[in-house]
């Protein structure tokens, strides 16, 4: 799979808490990344947020809620944003 251009891409933040014992994650959706560039913008938001994450079927997790400041960093990178759940 070949990467979009982040101005060609709108990422979807939700946040979301259900399975996961009342702990707030915020999902990063949409993205059309290859796998390596996936992990690498992962890796740049769990360092900004200062928090954990990973990625699941092609979604990041990031833990807590740093839905504004994951926000301002894809924004900053090109992505559109939009704030979506909850």
């Amino acid at each position: 799979m070949v990467s979009l251009p982040p101005k060609q891409q709108t990422a979807y933040l939700h946040r979301d808490s259900k399975r996961r014992g009342g702990k707030t994650v915020i999902l990063i959706k949409n993205l059309v990344l290859c796998e390596e560039d996936l992990k690498v913008l992962a890796k740049q938001l769990k360092q900004i947020s200062g928090s954990g994450g990973t990625i699941k079927d092609g979604i990041i997790e990031i833990q807590g809620d740093h839905r504004e400041k994951i926000g301002l960093v894809l924004m900053g990178l090109g992505y559109k944003v939009k704030l979506a759940g909850g």
